[in-house]
C-alpha cells in the first residue's frame, strides 16, 4: 500500500516538484502514473524509496509513516521494494544469475537461499536457461526482464518501474506488462511510471495523472 497525504516537494533550486499532492495505491494493485516530462513522477517515486524526503505532507508505505524510518531502517524499507529502470542497469562483466543475485548478496542473504531465489525470479520471467549468459549476449526485452527478475529476487512488497518499456518495440512492451499483471495478480503492488499512453489505455488498470507537481485526475479502465 502506498498513500501520499498533500506531499509537496520543493527543491533548494526553488523548482516545485509536487504540489499538495494526495492519492493512494491499495495493497496488490497494478497502477499507472503517467504524465508529460518534468510533471514530478521521478520525484514522487525518489520519495517512496527514500531517496528524497518531502518538504511537507505525509507518505505511508506499507502501514509505516516514511517520517519514522532513520538511519539503518532506511535500508530495511528499501528491501522491500523492487525497482526496475528503463535502462535495466546491468551488469555487462556478470552472468545474469550473478546480476539478479547482487541486490539479495547486498541484502546479507543465505549462499543457498541466494540460488533458489535467483532461479525462481528467472523462471518467472522464461529466462532461467540463460542464467549463465552474459546479459550483452541477450536482446533488449530479455535484458529488461533480467532487470525485473532482479527487482522481484528479494520476494518485495512493491514494484516501483520508471519508464520499463520506453526501449521496447510494442510486442516486447505487451510482453513486459504482461508480468507485471502477473506479480500484481500474485499480491505485489505494482506502481508504474510511463509515457505509454496507447498501451496502458488497454489496459484494464487505474491511470494516475500528474500534470506539474499535481494531481490531475484518476481514469478508470474497468
Amino acid at each position: 500500500m502506498i498513500e501520499f497525504e498533500r506531499v509537496s516537494k520543493r527543491y533548494e533550486s526553488g523548482q516545485d516538484a509536487l504540489r499538495e499532492l494526495s492519492f493512494r495505491v491499495e495493497p496488490e494493485e497494478l497502477v499507472f502514473l503517467t504524465g508529460h516530462s518534468g510533471a514530478g513522477k521521478s520525484t514522487l517515486l525518489k520519495l517512496i524509496m527514500l531517496l528524497e524526503r518531502p518538504t511537507r505532507g505525509r507518505i505511508v508505505v506499507n502501514g509505516r509513516d516514511l517520517s519514522t524510518v532513520q538511519g539503518a531502517a532506511i535500508a530495511h524499507h528499501r528491501r522491500e521494494i523492487g525497482v526496475v529502470f528503463q535502462d535495466h542497469q546491468l551488469l555487462y562483466d556478470r552472468s545474469v544469475f550473478d546480476n539478479v543475485a547482487l541486490p539479495l548478496i547486498v541484502s546479507g542473504f543465505d549462499a543457498r537461499d541466494i540460488g533458489r531465489r535467483v532461479r525462481a525470479a528467472l523462471d518467472k520471467v522464461g529466462l532461467l536457461e540463460k542464467e549463465r549468459a552474459n546479459p550483452e549476449s541477450l536482446s533488449g526485452g530479455e535484458q529488461q526482464r533480467v532487470g525485473i527478475a532482479r527487482a522481484v529476487a528479494t520476494r518485495p512488497k512493491i514494484i516501483l518501474a520508471d519508464e520499463p518499456t520506453g526501449n521496447l518495440d510494442p510486442a516486447l512492451s505487451n510482453d513486459i506488462m504482461a508480468l507485471f499483471r502477473a506479480f500484481s495478480r500474485a499480491g505485489v503492488t505494482v506502481l508504474i511510471a510511463t509515457h505509454d499512453l496507447p498501451m496502458i489505455s488497454r489496459m484494464q488498470h487505474r491511470i494516475f495523472t500528474l500534470q506539474d507537481g499535481r494531481h490531475m485526475g484518476t481514469a478508470h479502465h474497468d
